[in-house]
């Protein structure tokens, strides 16, 4: 069975919008960790505004680190409005929830999800994220979207957590069992 892996950055303030204000921060670690959590996964789950910024970026990328890797893997969108999907992907229309969970049941290693905060708040509401891969940058935006907005409770254990040389912190937490 696959999981779902969440890798987010956020803010101290868990601020996850424009993460523009990353930039400062990325350096060789946080590479090699993007790198590791890239060759763990199957496919990427998508919400459509992350799907249709990094379709339109990484394609003309051939020869950014992670890049042949990232355009060759299969993407998953969540799209009530998405018409058509190139670059390797496929729109999950409908019951978002039902779909994930199918995709869980195929055998493999991660559905991975790179930002998508609304995508990734849905799936936790409905219990479907197995892992948190948080990368929580040193600053305070004060404003923007946050990950979690849903006043559901969700119980996930620290499984790991290591700071770069820049500051952020980057931390694994895994579904909680009862």
């Amino acid at each position: 069975m696959c999981k779902v892996v969440a890798a987010e950055y956020l803010t101290l303030d868990g601020v996850m919008e424009n993460p523009a204000w990353t930039q400062p921060y990325f350096n060789d670690e946080l590479g090699e960790f993007q790198g590791e959590l890239m060759q763990a996964a199957d496919a990427l789950l998508l919400g459509r505004v992350t799907y249709e910024a990094f379709a339109g970026a990484w394609p003309n990328m051939p020869d950014a680190p992670g890049a042949d890797l990232m355009n060759r893997l299969p993407k998953h969108v969540a799209s009530r409005t998405l018409q058509t999907a190139e670059w390797n992907a496929e729109i999950i229309r409908g019951d978002v929830a039902a779909a994930v969970a199918k995709l869980k049941e195929e055998p493999g290693q991660n559905l991975l999800i790179y930002g998508s905060g609304q995508l990734a708040e849905y799936l936790r509401q409905h219990q479907l994220i197995d892992t948190y891969r948080l990368m929580v940058f040193p600053l305070v935006r004060g404003t923007g979207k946050r990950l979690f907005t849903a006043e559901i409770g969700s119980d996930f254990t620290l499984k790991s957590s290591h700071t770069t040389r820049t500051g952020v912190l980057v931390l694994t937490y895994e579904r909680a069992t009862a």
